[in-house]
């Protein structure tokens, strides 16, 4: 009977032993690293580069980082391997820094985005179509300590060519016309091609269109039109030189310099569309109510809204004859006099009511 007692409390008391859990191995604290941003990304633009990446959000623990410190921007012309010597350093992001609360929730939080732009010192160019300029960055925590740099990211080491200095735009009956100037020669580099950019933008957007490129041609008057635009709207114009580096088994990368100023154009449409031609006369009626037929060669603009159509008598003006626009290439003058000859002439309208001066006169006589 003592034998299965104490059987029985052995093993009640194992299993409360079990059932109150025991400590496992301790774990070492966070060093609350930041995760190395994996996002950078470089644009050029003339003598600037846009840098843009990601806030980390997360340690390399995968916790909620409590407080981010400053953001090492590094640049150079070999790769990277650290980013010890910054050319600049930014601050943490207002919403990255704050309390242990708002770390937190910074997990489950959109991405928060973070730039700089880094202007380049002019001796840093090279007029080598294979040099580039390297960038990385390195995401400290509050103490000032990082896990590493981030992804690296690159951009053409060529010098830009400067922007036309005459860009002028105005407006004709063709569309928008754009002149200007070839810049000062560019330098003749193996697999280097030059091309001039126009673009275009309402002036209550912030969307810019490309209206087209053209190859820079040394020594040249430029010209470019623009067919696309809307009339009676008000638009900025701005050039820029594009800048393309072809390189054998890689793709092409290309860079735009630095804009014009931007001309500002009102599209005021006071074109009249192209005076009509071929005009022709036929008298039918013999036998029947007497009548003139007028056919003549269809306007092809596509902001044509219709013709008008007018009658003259040998010693009188020319009289209006349609009361509304004629939309067809054509027209039956019902209202005619035997023994008269008459003299016919269209004109040309367009939506915004600008009339095209008349056609050559046809005559036709009614018997």
């Amino acid at each position: 009977m003592r034998q299965l007692l104490s059987k029985l409390l052995l093993i009640f008391g194992t299993a409360a032993l079990v059932g109150c859990g025991v400590p496992g191995a301790p774990k070492p604290p966070s060093l609350d690293l930041p995760q190395p941003v994996t996002d950078l990304r470089a644009l050029r633009k003339g003598d600037s580069v846009f840098l843009d990446w990601t806030v980390p959000t997360e340690t390399t623990d995968h916790l909620s980082v409590h407080n981010l410190g400053t953001t090492f921007i590094c640049r150079s012309r070999d790769a990277i391997s650290n980013c010890t010597n910054p050319v600049a350093k930014v601050p943490a992001p207002p919403l990255a820094a704050g309390n242990h609360k708002k770390a937190k929730s910074a997990k489950h939080s959109a991405n928060l985005p973070a730039s700089y732009i880094d202007n380049l010192p002019r001796t840093i160019l090279l007029e080598n179509p294979h040099a580039r300029i390297f960038y990385a960055i390195s995401v400290l925590n509050e103490n000032g300590r990082s896990a590493g740099i981030s992804n690296i990211a690159q951009v053409p080491a060529l010098p830009v060519l400067p922007p036309p200095s005459d860009f002028k735009a105005q407006v004709a009956a063709e569309g928008v016309v754009l002149r200007w100037t070839t810049s000062a020669g560019a330098p003749a580099l193996t697999g280097v091609e030059y091309s001039y950019r126009v673009y275009r933008r309402p002036v209550d957007g912030n969307v810019d269109t490309v209206v087209g490129d053209t190859p820079l041609i040394p020594s040249s008057a430029m010209q470019m039109v623009d067919h696309s635009f809307e009339w009676e709207k008000t638009y900025f114009y701005r050039a820029t030189i594009v800048t393309r580096i072809h390189e054998a088994g890689k793709p092409d990368s290309q860079f735009e310099g630095a804009d014009t100023p931007s001309v500002k154009v009102f599209t005021h449409d006071i074109f009249p569309p192209a005076v009509p031609s071929g005009l022709q006369a036929v008298f039918s009626g013999t036998g029947q109510q007497a009548f003139i037929d007028l056919i003549w060669a269809p306007d092809v603009e596509a902001d044509l809204a219709g013709y008008n159509v007018y009658r003259r008598e040998a010693s009188g003006e020319p009289v209006k004859l349609n009361s509304e626009l004629v939309k067809a290439p054509a027209f039956r003058d019902m209202n005619v006099t035997s023994g008269k000859t008459y003299f016919y002439s269209v004109s040309a309208v367009d939506v915004r009511s600008n009339e095209s001066a008349r056609s050559q006169e046809t005559s036709e006589s009614v018997p």
